[in-house]
Order: structure tokens, then sequence, then C-alpha cells
């Protein structure tokens, strides 16, 4: 039996004035997976996101979130989703339990919230006023405010923006720990290392339209096959050698540095028998695979941080 995508979205567009923000998107949400948007900053992600979650009305196109429509069955709805948005803000002198308690009474249908905060690393902050806690407890806030309710699919918009590289590795591990209690996320980012490390799939988006969909690796594979070999030897013999792998397509030296290009998996490996056959002694070895700001680069003609 095929099992219907928790969300579907098809061919919509939004507009705000003579502005285009989305323009026929489209894409499927399985089940259990972390989806991933992906993008610069005004790319359309929010603006999607919050379509797919109600908070907009697309001027065209369709949505489907666990069977219901997001505008007709807002209420019903609101019950099964989480939502995170990205310009989250509380008043400054709640306190965290209260925020919690406020939440709750707000669905039929609640977890512990003590156990919610214990669990996400919160609970010495239960007597906390919100404006004291840090950018990372912030966060962590926000995501059990998304989870008080228990929600099939839980919806993150640029959720570690802003934060150090230890807050936003902390969070990560809550959202991985998020799909391994069998829900499914939604998130944007324009993080690319954020969307690798977490995504099962992601949407590239770019001025409104996607781009490309497939796993983060498949799309680097597909866009971006090129490898890159960066090792120093003084042996004379190398660069002669490094040109005669098949897969290799050039080959550059700098003193006693050389740089190796090609393309397809196996480069690197037969760069490393072809070290070990012929016994170079190498005192530094790198490789420089592509990622998805390469993938972004390539299909864009611009950095994703551009």
């Amino acid at each position: 039996m095929i099992r219907q995508p928790v969300v579907q979205v098809s061919g919509i567009r939004k507009l705000y004035g003579a502005t285009v923000a989305v323009d026929e998107v489209s894409f499927d949400v399985q089940e259990g997976e972390i989806f991933g948007l992906i993008g610069p900053n005004g790319a359309g992600k929010t603006t999607t996101m919050e379509c797919v979650e109600g908070l907009r009305v697309p001027d065209r196109g369709t949505i489907s979130v666990l069977a219901l429509d997001p505008v007709r069955d807002a209420r019903r709805l609101q019950n099964r989703i989480g939502v995170q948005l990205q310009e989250a803000q509380l008043q400054k002198r709640v306190k965290v339990w209260e925020a919690v308690d406020l939440w709750a009474s707000l669905y039929p249908k609640t977890v512990n919230g003590d156990r919610l905060l214990e669990q996400l690393g919160l609970a010495d902050k239960r007597d906390a006023w919100f404006m004291t806690l840090s950018g990372g407890q912030k966060q962590r806030l926000f995501i059990a405010l998304a989870l008080i309710n228990d929600p099939e699919v839980v919806f993150l918009d640029e959720l570690t923006t802003g934060l150090d590289p230890q807050a936003r590795r902390a969070i990560w591990d809550l959202v991985r720990g998020i799909r391994a209690r069998g829900k499914t996320v939604c998130l944007t980012t324009h993080l690319m290392e954020e969307a690798e490390r977490l995504c099962d799939r992601v949407a590239i988006i770019e001025h409104g339209r996607i781009i490309d969909i497939d796993t983060p690796g498949r799309l680097v594979g597909r866009h971006c096959p090129e490898r890159t070999v960066v090792l120093t030897t003084d042996d004379r013999t190398a660069e002669g050698r490094f040109r005669t792998i098949p897969l290799v397509d050039a080959v550059s030296r700098r003193d006693s540095r050389y740089t190796i290009r090609g393309r397809g998996e196996g480069m690197v490996t037969q760069v490393i028998d072809c070290l070990s056959e012929h016994r170079i002694r190498v005192t530094d070895f790198r490789t420089v695979l592509p990622n998805l700001e390469d993938v972004f680069l390539k299909l864009t003609g611009h950095s994703i941080r551009d």
C-alpha cells in the first residue's frame, strides 16, 4: 500500500502587489522525514512555509497537510501540527513555565510540560523570565511550545539563525530527537551545513521557484560530481603518475603541493591506489568535496550568501 504524503503542495503562487514571492511551487513531504526548504534570505521559504501552515492563503494552487486544507480546516489542523515562527517573541517578563502552561491551555490534548522542559534541557530555567534566556535557550523554549500539543508534523522556520556553533549543534540534536519520536519535520534554512546535517531531502528555492529536490547527497552527485585531492610530496615522479589516473582531469603543482581534480566517487580511491602502487610518500593529504553551497552556486550562478 502506497502511503499518502503528510504534506502535499501543488503549484502554489503568492503575490505581494507586483512582487511574486512564491511561483508555482510544488513538493511532497513523506511521513517521518526531515524535509528542508533551502535558499537565501528573500527566496520565498518563509512565505511558502506560512502558506503550508495556514497562516497565509496562496493566490493559486492547492495544499494538503495530513489530508486537511490548512485554511478551510484550520481549527482541526492546528491541533495536529506544531509551529515555530522565524520572528517569534514572548513578553519579556513571562516565565518559562507560564509560557508552556499558556500554550498548553490552547489545545485539547497536550504532553507533560515539565517533562518536555526536562527533555529540552530547560528544567533549571523553569522559573526564569524569557528576557534572561540565552539565544539557544529561547529557541529550545520555542521548540517546547511547538511540541506541547504532541503534533504529528512540526514546522521550524530558520531555527538556528544567529546562534553560535555550539548552540546550533545542540538544536540539531533536538530536531533529530523530534524525528526519532516518529514526527515529521519541515524546516527552512539558509545554512547549507544545517541542511546537509539534518535533512533527508531538500528543495532548493530561489526567487520563489524550486530549482531541484532530492537528498543532499544525490543533489551534490548530480550537479557537482567534481572531486579534488590536495597533497604534499617531494617525489619528483608524482606529477606524471597522477596524470595517468583515469578519472583525473587536471593536475597542478606549486612547489611540493599538488592539486588533483577529477570527477566520480572513485577518483579519490584511484589517487590513493596510485600513491600506494608507486610508493609515493606524502606529508599531507586532504580531500575537498563539493557540498550544497556548490550546488546552489552552479544552479544559480551566485553564492547563497550573496
